[in-house]
């Protein structure tokens, strides 16, 4: 059927969408229709919305072949789907075994043990792993500054249990780099380095299905970088690591293959897409420079859910956001996923968090068939594209420090900290004035939600946070989880919860729009919303704010009615006790004058500063 209509040109759709934004009054003179509707991200990114075969970027080449962009393997994932990897930090092995084998038998694949300091502890290694087939399930560590006695410890087991040298899969955790950006200790860099590289010389030469050391960039992600960065900061890592291996004795191609990178997944899922498809290409360009043949540059790829975007409020939502960064890292073609339990972020999973995490990939893979295809976003125009820019920026990026002298060098001389901080400063900026919504947090938040208690999570051996004077580790709900913590104090001191009164003017169909945005964010900020039903004047809202207990009201109308009764009702409510009174709009510079002399302290609209708005609110209420 299209073979009968003429094929239309980029020009035409310009002019049609032009059209339409000229009407809407959205249009922004003498720019560009795709300018006007293009998404700012970070790094100098903007996605538009509009993709054609005219915005196709450099060659991904097949999948399993450099610059492997489209999978580390000719098959990707589509024989036999990604490794569902657990991760386990509860500090008792019983406990710990317990959970193992649990998830062994319903679909896990592979074990990531946090182990050292107040987790599990090295000698609990062997009852942690009790029962589990170890030349079949590899097995993962992440032990801090105690990652050399693990990797014997586990190695003193594969010889203990008969495991063949070459059946011994997994990774033994060694990460000199990421230790020293948890703890900001780089005094015994080099002696762990060394001792990475002992461990990598011993894999190479005995264990051909172990490797030793992880470049993890969860460090980055979780101190507020943005995907380039993440990048950067993890090529640079692996380029340090491919230098003392290869100054150990290792070939290039040894090297490389002694390495696993660790990314985070999020629920931007074309983002996540996008890069780690770009980091397969960087570090096959890496790979090539420094020698290697080209088989040796296929990265493996481990994705974990990210901790940043995990909330501690309404934490159930945190399964739609793991359901969707999984999505992306499979499609995005990781080797391994982590998802991690909904109450990731209050403390220890329990039984249900840990089966819904480990479902949520046998569902996508053996439900969904998402990995019985290879690379299925390749070829679209968007991603393509997405890829491209982000591995020039990452690319940009991984060069600046380079310059610096290397990635230690950089973390040394604050070089990385002070860019990640002006990194996350910005989103923070997003987050306080909800151009990037939170659901449950920022959106939607429901004060009367039973919270939900878990046993304190155990730090691993070495892993401080930014008081050790490593970098930072933040949260997208940070601000408004401190917000409501206040609310949360209030609540339990005095029975209560501080109070907004939502004076509702006129008709619902004047009001409805205004009072569940201002019910929306004073509920964000724990600040729980009264309304009257029948608000008709001044004076009723006088007597409405007196009976509902609040100490500050907002006006809630359509602008018409503001114009007629918002000056009454504001010196009424002021009368009546009103601590501050805020009008939920974003009224004219004339009206604005005339609410202000009658009363109204503050305007509260779609794009303002909400952190802000509700910290003062909560100053003026006198919540600690």
């Amino acid at each position: 059927m299209a073979d009968e209509f003429p094929d239309a040109s980029r020009e035409q759709w310009q002019r049609l969408v032009e059209g339409v934004l000229h009407k809407a009054g959205t249009a922004l003179p003498g720019t560009p229709a795709e300018e006007t509707l293009s998404t700012t991200l970070q790094d100098g990114i903007a996605t538009r919305p509009l993709y054609t075969a005219q915005d196709s970027s450099a060659e991904p080449g097949y999948p399993g072949f450099p610059p492997f962009t489209r999978a580390g393997r000719p098959e990707g994932t589509a024989r036999a789907g990604w490794d569902v990897r657990q991760r386990h930090a509860r500090p008792d092995p019983k406990r710990t075994n317990e959970a193992v084998l649990t998830d062994l038998e319903n679909g896990v694949t592979s074990l990531w043990l946090l182990v050292g300091g107040t987790g599990l502890p090295v000698s609990g290694i062997p009852a942690a792993l009790e029962g589990v087939y170890l030349d079949l399930a590899p097995v993962v560590l992440d032990a801090g500054a105690e990652f050399d006695a693990a990797a014997r410890e586990l190695l003193r087991l594969y010889g203990t249990r008969g495991v063949p040298a070459h059946s011994a899969l997994g990774n033994l955790g060694a990460d000199p780099l990421g230790l020293a950006v948890r703890t900001g200790q780089h005094s015994a860099l080099d002696t762990r380095s060394a001792e990475a590289a002992e461990l990598a010389a011993l894999c190479h030469r005995e264990y051909p299905g172990l490797r030793a050391l992880t470049v993890d960039a969860l460090p980055y992600h979780g101190a507020g970088a943005s995907t380039a960065q993440e990048l950067g900061c993890s090529l640079a890592t692996g380029v340090a690591y491919l230098r003392t291996l290869t100054a150990a004795g290792l070939t290039v191609d040894a090297a490389c293959a002694q390495l696993e990178f660790r990314y985070a997944a999020t629920a931007d899922q074309f983002l996540t897409i996008a890069k780690l498809r770009a980091a397969r290409r960087l570090w096959a360009r890496v790979a090539e420079a420094s020698g290697a043949a080209p088989a040796a540059g296929a990265q493996r790829q481990h994705a974990v859910t990210s901790p940043v975007m995990m909330t501690r409020r309404d934490p159930w939502v945190n399964m739609l956001r793991t359901t969707v960064a999984c999505v992306a890292a499979g499609v995005g073609g990781a080797d391994t996923v982590t998802v991690l339990p909904f109450d990731d972020a209050l403390g220890l999973p329990d039984d249900f968090a840990r089966r819904i995490a480990r479902n949520t990939s046998s569902i996508l893979m053996e439900e969904s068939h998402l990995a019985r295809v290879i690379d299925p976003a390749g070829g679209s125009w968007y991603v393509e594209r997405l890829t491209d820019e982000l591995a020039h920026a990452a690319w940009s990026w991984f060069q600046e420090i380079e310059r610096a002298g290397g990635q230690a060098a950089a973390l040394r001389s604050g070089l990385i900290a002070e860019r990640l901080s002006a990194t996350w400063e910005e989103r923070s900026a997003d987050l306080a004035h909800r151009r990037e919504p939170i659901t449950g947090v920022s959106e939607f938040p429901n004060l009367a939600e039973q919270s939900v208690e878990r046993e304190a999570a155990p730090e691993p051996a070495g892993i401080l946070t930014s008081e050790g004077g490593g970098l930072p580790t933040v949260r997208r709900d940070d601000a408004f989880e401190a917000l409501r913590a206040r609310s949360d104090a209030r609540l339990a001191a005095t029975g209560s919860r501080p109070r907004a009164f939502l004076a509702a003017l006129g008709p619902a169909a004047a009001h409805t729009g205004r009072a569940s945005f201002a019910a929306n964010l004073f509920q964000a900020g724990g600040i729980e919303t009264v309304q009257d039903p029948v608000t008709v004047d001044a004076e009723s809202a006088a007597e409405a704010f007196r009976r509902s207990g609040a100490t500050v009201a907002v006006l809630c109308s359509s602008d018409k009615l503001y114009a007629e009764q918002a000056a009454d009702v504001a010196a009424a409510l002021v009368s009546a006790g009103a601590l501050r009174v805020f009008l939920a709009g974003r009224p004219g510079d004339e009206q604005r004058e005339t609410y202000l002399r009658a009363g109204v302290d503050e305007f509260v609209f779609a794009g303002g500063d909400a952190v802000a708005v509700l910290a003062s609110v909560l100053d003026r209420m006198g919540v600690a």
